[in-house]
């Protein structure tokens, strides 16, 4: 079983794979399928180890929007045909920069908890 500190990297190094293809702006996100499902699958990678971190690490963490990070995983696996892409961009360009700090100082947090 999968304890808080993996899953804390998980959602990092799925922040890290998104950032890979940031710089490449919308218009190749909207023409390209590929990078559509690789930004998709990274936000549902975020949103699922979001979902499993203990209760008691979401919650001495309210800087970060757990319930919007879970529930755009579940829109993204559960309503995918009616996934809008411009917000899953959105997510990328403005949610998933300001995510990666705070995941990082959770990180650095639960490897030295001193």
């Amino acid at each position: 079983m999968r304890n808080d500190r993996e899953r804390i990297r998980d959602i990092l190094e799925a922040i890290e794979r998104i950032e890979r293809y940031v710089p490449d702006g919308p218009p190749r996100f909207e023409q390209d399928e590929l990078l559509q499902t690789w930004m998709v699958h990274h936000i549902q990678i975020i949103g699922e180890a979001a979902r499993k971190l203990s209760d008691s690490l979401r919650n001495n963490h309210p800087e970060i929007p757990w319930p919007q990070i879970i529930t755009m995983r579940n829109v993204l696996v559960h309503d995918y045909f009616g996934l809008d892409l411009q917000e899953v961009w959105m997510t990328v360009e403005r949610d998933i920069p300001d995510l990666k700090p705070k995941i990082q100082a959770i990180l650095q947090e639960v490897e030295d908890p001193s």
